[in-house]
């Protein structure tokens, strides 16, 4: 009888919580690649009445994933969330973190995420509603291994550059860049380029400070450019249109290579700015000349 009711003042606590604070989970994008990052947004409104003091202790917020299929997700280390700060009532605040590096998630298939918050003050426990994405396989079209030196005389690290598409969404194709090591043992980073059209062959070159120049097709007159780092970070990103010539990627004889052909379309701060009439300066008229008489 004691137990029963130890166990029903912790139900009624983590109801009152639940209906005071809630936990909201958000991601960009319902399908990633194995290794590609997952940013996740936590939504937290507070709607208490008070001021609640959150992001002092290590385990404030805490983060468990399921597969639906039943395969149990070993997690790699703890989601950094450390940060104390105070939320006011009736406000909200965001936490985004990255699940990729602390669960294993290599096996395709669909996943649930669920976070819980814990609020020190209360003894209380709120959790989220899961939310669910799914990790699916892509499609090699390209891969180049290139070497990373460090500054050294020492033999350059051997890593690898790996083009593959992914129907996302069973609507869209997207393309991704993979940076891994030689072997593939290892996977350093895998980040989503764009959209992509099924009949582009993107064209792909490493120059010589070992960065990956490709150009692919994203629709029926247009065309995407990036530069990527030995990291997998995008370093540029450009768009070009079919206008009059075809863009293609063409090395001179510096071997330097860039896009020719094609005409490129500004970025927004390349727009020329347009002020208003009431930022002009205002119109002086010239002084009258004096009378002569003449």
């Amino acid at each position: 009888m004691k137990s029963f009711f130890v166990f029903a003042l912790v139900a009624l606590g983590f109801l009152r919580a639940s209906a005071q604070v809630s936990v909201d989970l958000a991601l960009a994008q319902e399908q990633f690649l194995p290794s590609e990052s997952i940013p996740l947004a936590v939504k937290i409104t507070n709607r208490s009445g008070q001021q609640l003091h959150l992001g002092a202790d290590a385990n404030w917020l805490t983060f468990s994933m399921e597969a639906d299929d039943g395969f149990v997700v070993l997690k790699n280390a703890e989601v950094p969330v450390t940060g104390a700060f105070d939320l006011e009532s009736a406000q909200m605040a965001t936490k985004r973190v990255d699940l990729q590096p602390y669960f294993a998630m290599s096996k395709p298939g669909r996943y649930r995420v669920t976070a819980t918050l814990r609020i020190k003050d209360w003894s209380a426990q709120v959790p989220s509603a899961p939310k669910h994405f799914d990790v699916i396989n892509g499609a090699m079209l390209w891969q180049q291994d290139f070497g990373v030196a460090d500054g050294t005389n020492r033999a350059p690290e051997v890593r690898k550059y790996t083009l593959e598409q992914a129907n996302y969404l069973k609507e869209q194709l997207r393309l991704y860049v993979q940076v891994s090591d030689a072997a593939q043992a290892r996977i350093y980073r895998v980040t989503a380029l764009g959209p992509m059209v099924s009949f582009s062959h993107p064209e792909a070159q490493v120059d010589r400070s070992s960065r990956l120049k490709v150009l692919w097709q994203t629709g029926a007159q247009m065309f995407s450019y990036a530069v990527v780092n030995p990291d997998g970070t995008v370093a540029a990103m450009e768009y070009y249109d079919n206008f009059f010539s075809r863009p293609r990627l063409t090395i001179d004889e510096n071997g330097e290579i860039s896009v020719t052909g094609g005409t490129r379309r500004l970025k927004p701060a390349e727009m020329p700015q347009v002020k208003s009439p009431n930022e002009l300066p205002p119109i002086t008229r010239p002084a009258a000349l004096p009378y002569t008489g003449k």
